[in-house]
């Protein structure tokens, strides 16, 4: 955690990994002025904050500004895309649309490192971020494990799908079991909030929607639990791909 203008300027300006800036709703003043000349372009999530949640984090002199830093460097999709088709891969995202839990998503990390997924998408905002308990539930696979964090969740599905790589929704509206979709070539799973499931604008670009059946008398599957299911049910398709 970085707290007070200058400091936060100077992490920026020193290439400091920033997962997410807290900033008083009424901030003014030259150095704020500084500050968002400072931030602007890069991809870091901003909230404006009543001054009240700034001082439950800390009482010391923030100035109406706390800046948390991250313990992974970002990656960005475009970048990735191209580089694992040279190396003669076809690319394996998982996209956690929504996902909040930090032990969730350190549990999703953890065993997309052991299934061979080649990076994780996050949004950058109202997503989960890369802190210490989430890179401790995942048995350090987050120090690995390529992190992608992205501005417009839409335009990198567009982008994986132009790509050549297949989109597979993880929803309880899907017409298809999950183990009858073929996972075989490049693909991008998508994962979507517990509560709330993928939204409607990133299900409609979709290719595929799989279905886990659910037999019992409870609605659905810890989102962790769920993407364990279909990631390996990848790794079985990619592994035997006639289903033997």
């Amino acid at each position: 955690m970085i707290f007070g203008i200058r400091a936060v300027i100077e992490a920026i300006e020193a290439g400091k990994e920033i997962d997410r800036l807290l900033i008083k709703k009424d901030m003014q003043g030259d150095l704020s002025r500084e500050l968002f000349a400072a931030i602007k372009g890069l991809d870091i999530p901003v909230q404006r904050v009543p001054l009240e949640r700034l001082n439950r984090i800390t009482r010391k002199n923030h100035q109406g500004v706390i800046a948390f830093t991250t313990q992974i460097t970002y990656q960005h999709v475009e970048n990735l895309v191209p580089m694992l088709f040279e190396e003669g891969k076809d690319p394996f995202f998982v996209l956690l649309d929504g996902v909040t839990d930090v032990r969730n998503f350190g549990a999703i990390a953890r065993t997309a490192e052991c299934a061979g997924v080649d990076a994780i998408i996050l949004p950058s905002r109202n997503s989960v971020s890369v802190n210490a308990d989430a890179i401790k539930t995942s048995a350090g696979a987050l120090h690995t494990l390529p992190v992608c964090r992205e501005n417009n969740i839409s335009q990198t599905i567009r982008f994986l799908k132009n790509s050549g790589i297949r989109i597979v929704g993880a929803t309880e509206k899907g017409d298809k079991d999950y183990t009858k979709g073929d996972y075989t070539g490049p693909v991008c799973l998508i994962m979507g909030a517990e509560d709330k499931g993928i939204p409607q604008e990133h299900l409609a670009l979709c290719d595929e929607w799989a279905r886990i059946p659910i037999l019992g008398k409870i609605e659905s599957l810890n989102v962790s639990v769920a993407a364990g299911v279909l990631m390996y049910e990848i790794v079985k398709q990619r592994n035997h791909p006639s289903g033997t």
